[in-house]
């Protein structure tokens, strides 16, 4: 797997066609099946594919998303992970990076409640969608009120709990429901 990084935090603004655009291709990431050109056009009712690679490039160019040549599907969004106390599961968007795993997703650390892991604030977690995991795997969990954390899975008194690997953090004993398995970090230099 490898992973190109961008920009963190876009600062051009968008038309609003463009956020239409962008908010299509969103939605379609968060399926895990990124739209075709042609899919786009066909969403935007745009009657050429020209159009839509006019609004990828102005896109990319505004550090919103990375496209790969020759290759249809190739995006994968980043947003947030907490890694230290839990943060809300609707953060923005902040940038695009591009895997070559199916069915994963990127989320950007923030918080050192993993860094016994090696998992330091900043770094990018590539998550791979499950919603089961095995004791001691380092999980993205959804908490009841709509938090997302990245933790360690672990198992005792009968019931599934989520650890820090970072001792001045202790454990969640509240409800939770696994969204991914880490399968890498991606760190930038």
């Amino acid at each position: 797997m490898c992973g190109i990084l961008l920009p963190m935090k876009p600062q051009v603004e968008l038309t609003a066609k463009q956020e239409k655009v962008l908010k299509f291709i969103r939605e379609r990431v968060g399926e895990n099946l990124p739209p075709t050109i042609r899919e786009i056009a066909g969403e935007m009712g745009f009657a050429s594919t020209g159009t839509v690679r006019d609004y990828l490039a102005a896109l990319q160019r505004k550090g919103y998303l990375k496209r790969e040549n020759n290759k249809s599907r190739g995006i994968a969004l980043i947003g947030s992970i907490a890694a230290g106390e839990p943060k809300l599961a609707y953060e923005d968007i902040e940038g695009y990076v591009e895997i070559a795993r199916e069915n994963t997703f990127a989320l950007k650390v923030k918080g050192e409640s993993m860094i016994d892991a090696g998992i330091m604030d900043g770094d990018i977690a590539v998550i791979r969608k499950q919603k089961t995991a095995d004791n001691g795997d380092i999980i993205a969990a959804l908490l009841d009120n709509n938090e997302v954390t990245l933790k360690r899975l672990k198992t005792g008194g009968g019931k599934p709990f989520l650890e820090a690997a970072n001792k001045k953090y202790p454990p969640i004993h509240k409800e939770f429901s696994i969204i991914g398995k880490l399968v890498n970090i991606v760190r930038k230099y």
